[in-house]
């Protein structure tokens, strides 16, 4: 377990998100800081998109008497005041240590650990606004699922917000439902942080006696002075664009058992790796299985047929990390972590793209007709996930060995009956 021991300074956390997600991580975070106020600081900045509402009707807070229900007031003061998020999570309490904020720069100030959970479609923008407005040596954990994926690359929303914004950023992802976490209920997670060299083996940090070096040899770790190199490998083994910027000795080192004891709860098991694209990947790769698993059970197959599909897509996964990101990937991330079968699981048996596959099945209809009178808005990431990775591998020659995830594409595009799968599974 991570001790402050002789630092000094302790870390700022920010989670920059508070949807339903972003606040039952937020949750947790604030949980644990008021644990461990030898490693952070006790408050825990949340910044909230600013809306205006009424306590719901449905709410235990709601009082016919009381303004909150009966005027419109901002959403970060109704969090504020019943420390609960009335309209993303609730019936939820929220540690009273956690601060709701409207302004993106403020919350951010002086944060030396940024928690990022929101939208995908909003990183881009929302990094503009605080660059500049951050320490430039805090780090950053991504906890938004997926990765950009076009015929040109796939690149990990972990690095974007890394090189938008100058920092490392590190990535989250589980078999996480998010009202499920909320409540207590048990769950896993992952946590993929590879430690740039100057943040993980900083001599000065745990220094040892120098070791002398052999005529030719080569210089032991404890004499390099690796708080010297700004310089980092990316997920595909080449120097990343980033410089960064070494963190003062003051604080404590953001290592693995940092990260844990940050996330880590009595209900939420977090287990910490370096693989950060074996577990983005695993979080956008599994809708593509989760719609080729509801395919067959809208067909009523039974489970041995979902089974057989589930265990070709995690081997469909596994090989698209190794063969794209072979510096980094490691298969153990997909078959014994939450982020890899745990998620898949999760998602072939309940999740949206799954059920949404299921029904178009049962009722002759296409996907995105099912997706339009169920979802409320919301958007199946599969689909787009299937197309993008499709036209990925066409490009490099490599769609014939990716069967299932290929077979899949095709099926949503109607080239083929969804009858036909075990035969494109095969080939």
């Amino acid at each position: 377990m991570a001790t402050l021991g002789a630092y000094s300074k302790k870390h700022k956390v920010t989670v920059v998100g508070s949807g339903n997600w972003g606040s039952a991580i937020a949750k947790i975070v604030a949980e644990n800081t008021i644990e461990h106020p030898d490693l952070f600081e006790k408050e825990v900045q949340m910044w909230v998109y600013e809306e205006e509402l009424t306590v719901p009707t449905t709410s235990k807070h709601y009082d016919a008497g009381s303004k909150f229900s009966t005027q419109p007031h901002k959403l970060t003061r109704l969090i504020n005041h019943f420390h609960e998020n009335v309209k993303y999570l609730p019936g939820i309490a929220l540690p009273s240590n956690l601060i709701a904020n409207p302004s993106l720069e403020e919350s951010v100030h002086n944060s030396s650990i940024l928690v990022f959970n929101l939208p995908h479609q909003f990183i881009s923008g929302l990094c503009d606004q605080i660059k500049g407005h951050i320490l430039p040596y805090a780090r950053g954990i991504s906890c938004i699922k997926g990765v950009y994926v076009d015929s040109e690359d796939v690149r990990l929303f972990s690095e974007s917000i890394g090189e938008k914004l100058g920092i490392y950023c590190g990535a989250l992802s589980g078999a996480n439902i998010a009202n499920e976490v909320a409540r207590e209920k048990f769950s896993e997670t992952t946590i993929a942080y590879d430690p740039p060299p100057m943040d993980s083996r900083n001599p000065s940090r745990n220094p040892t006696p120098k070791a002398t070096t052999p005529q030719g040899g080569t210089p032991s770790s404890s004499q390099l002075d690796l708080t010297a190199i700004n310089e980092h490998k990316d997920t595909r083994g080449k120097t990343s664009k980033v410089k960064l910027i070494v963190p003062p000795p003051e604080l404590p080192p953001i290592d693995h058992a940092l990260l844990k004891t940050l996330f880590h709860r009595p209900y939420f098991h977090a287990q910490v790796v370096s693989d950060v694209a074996g577990v983005s990947l695993g979080g956008a790769l599994k809708n593509i299985v989760a719609i080729a698993t509801g395919f067959v059970a809208g067909l009523g197959w039974g489970d041995n047929a979902k089974a057989a599909v589930m265990r070709v897509g995690l081997l469909e996964m596994v090989k698209f990390g190794k063969t794209f990101f072979s510096n980094s990937v490691h298969t153990g991330t997909f078959t014994e972590e939450s982020a890899g079968v745990a998620d898949l699981i999760t998602s072939c048996s309940g999740g949206r793209n799954y059920r949404c596959a299921k029904m178009s099945v049962e009722r002759k209809v296409s996907i995105e007709e099912v997706e339009r009178e169920e979802l409320n808005g919301q958007m199946l990431q599969g689909l787009s996930t299937a197309k993008d990775v499709y036209g990925f591998l066409k490009k490099r020659g490599k769609d014939g060995e990716f069967p299932l995830m290929v077979g899949t594409y095709r099926i949503l595009q109607g080239e083929v009956k969804v009858e036909q799968l075990p035969d494109l599974m095969g080939k």
